[in-house]
């Protein structure tokens, strides 16, 4: 029962999920525009306000969108694989993800789960990538930067890269990619693993074409926004698009990183890894509120893990089966997703190596290289 799927009841979602953004659309247009009043006043109070209570919102509601092609992309929206992608290249191209390209990266993730140089997304760097010498000692790059500034404005950092710049940086090719390309090889030290290029390591021969049409519907969705900006200027497309858009990829990278990354979560090397393991390291978190917006993405996903093809609205029965099933294996963490978020930030920051069972280590436990500075709580 819990693998039944409906096109009627998943476009059910896309509508009710486009209702609530043209009403907060509606809404808005109502008690503010795009003109910017004058700087000292109640006005420009108001005006800032209203439009990051709109960008945070519309990104909030548009995250509903995007999880909906996400299950285009994984075929469980519908019983037709073709309806599901015509659905998914729309609404995920509309949101600037490169449908294709990101529907093949994301199999990957799924099919090597916290695998250390075959996984996708969220791969973790070294201690030695984060500027770690061969004596654990600090040498460069992160480990400096993380005594200089001290514990908590690290977690800050690693907060806001991770939200508001990771996603368009992974997409890039340029953080968290897997370290082996389509064809199992290493990469060499100047591969760059993106979305984009039909020529990437990322994809094999066969995924071209369709590499092709997703970057060539990112630019035609550029092109839309630029003939916007030209008509109406570039401070409204900002407000109306790019605010959400922003807060949009905030939601998508934080439930990603919460779902695969915590201190009590292990990661594999090739010589441990298996499907299972993979999928087991998964977490299931409470979200509160969002859960209505974002379908349960975040506090059932175990199931969808092991199972991706079951639609989000049976994701609670299925949890069930699963919780049931697995018992004390079934990875649940009751701890507040915004908590959770900054025991993260502060604990996990790279692994050790890339063989065996790796555990997040933090640099907060690695000794400071003036050892006469005071570490910020």
């Amino acid at each position: 029962r819990c693998f039944e799927r409906s096109a009627l009841k998943s476009f059910y979602y896309v509508f009710r999920d486009t209702a609530w953004a043209v009403a907060l659309v509606y809404a808005v247009s109502l008690v503010v525009s795009t003109d910017i009043p004058p700087i000292f006043s109640l006005e420009m109070v108001k005006w800032i306000f209203v439009w990051n209570f709109y960008a945070f919102w519309m990104g909030t509601i548009l995250t509903g969108h995007w999880v909906l092609a996400h299950e285009c992309g994984h075929g469980a929206f519908s019983p037709n694989q073709t309806l599901n992608d015509i659905v998914g290249f729309i609404i995920h191209q509309a949101l600037l993800v490169p449908y294709f390209a990101w529907q093949y990266s994301h199999a990957k993730h799924h099919r090597r789960t916290n695998h250390l140089t075959d996984g996708e997304s969220h791969v973790p760097s070294t201690g030695q990538e984060n500027g770690l010498d061969e004596h654990g000692e600090r040498n460069s790059f992160y480990a400096i930067l993380h005594e200089a500034i001290g514990d908590g404005a690290f977690a800050a950092v690693q907060i806001y890269t991770h939200l508001f710049i990771g996603w368009p940086v992974y997409l890039l090719g340029l953080a968290s990619t897997g370290r082996n390309g389509a064809d199992g090889a290493p990469l060499e030290e100047d591969d760059i693993m993106d979305h984009f290029r039909p020529g990437s390591k990322l994809f094999p021969p066969k995924m071209r074409a369709k590499a092709y049409m997703s970057t060539g519907g990112m630019l035609v969705v550029f092109a839309i926004l630029m003939k916007f900006s030209w008509d109406y200027g570039f401070l409204p497309v900002v407000l109306w698009y790019f605010g959400p858009y922003t807060w949009t990829n905030a939601w998508l990278v934080l439930y990603t990183w919460l779902q695969h990354t915590d201190p009590s979560v292990p990661q594999y090397g090739e010589d441990e890894w298996t499907f299972v393991k993979g999928a087991l390291t998964t977490i299931d978190r409470p979200y509160g509120i969002f859960d209505f917006f974002h379908h349960k993405i975040g506090s059932t996903h175990v199931a969808h893990h092991f199972f991706h093809e079951i639609p989000f609205y049976n994701g609670d029965e299925a949890t069930a089966a699963i919780k049931e099933y697995l018992g004390p294996l079934y990875n649940y963490d009751p701890t507040p997703w915004y908590l959770a978020m900054i025991r993260i930030a502060k604990r996990c920051h790279y692994v050790e190596g890339i063989d065996g069972i790796q555990y997040y280590c933090s640099l907060e436990d690695v000794p400071l290289k003036n050892g006469l500075k005071e570490k910020s709580s």
